[in-house]
């Protein structure tokens, strides 16, 4: 066995990215974020396509999921977002 991990799939990378982006948008609430912002956050400055696209869809599967809001480039938490937020930091 050469002792690479062959568990991490793209699902996982998927679910990786959709945490960081909503940990990300939370944490910078109230401030309205934009996607190039998000991106250079958590791709770094030089962020190639993969990175953009895989944050791209993790914003639009979390708009999905009711927890963020995308109105044209900015990005925000809904409340059912930031009411789950609270809970967890209590």
């Amino acid at each position: 066995m050469d002792g690479t991990d062959d568990s991490w799939t793209t699902k996982a990378s998927d679910l990786a990215t959709e945490s960081a982006v909503l940990r990300q948008v939370l944490g910078l609430h109230p401030t309205q974020v934009t996607v190039a912002e998000l991106v250079r956050e958590i791709g770094g400055e030089q962020a190639d396509f993969g990175e953009r696209d895989s944050i791209e869809r993790a914003i639009r599967d979390l708009g999905g999921a009711g927890l963020l809001h995308r109105s044209a480039d900015f990005v925000i938490p809904t409340r059912a977002a930031l009411r789950f937020s609270e809970l967890l930091d209590r």
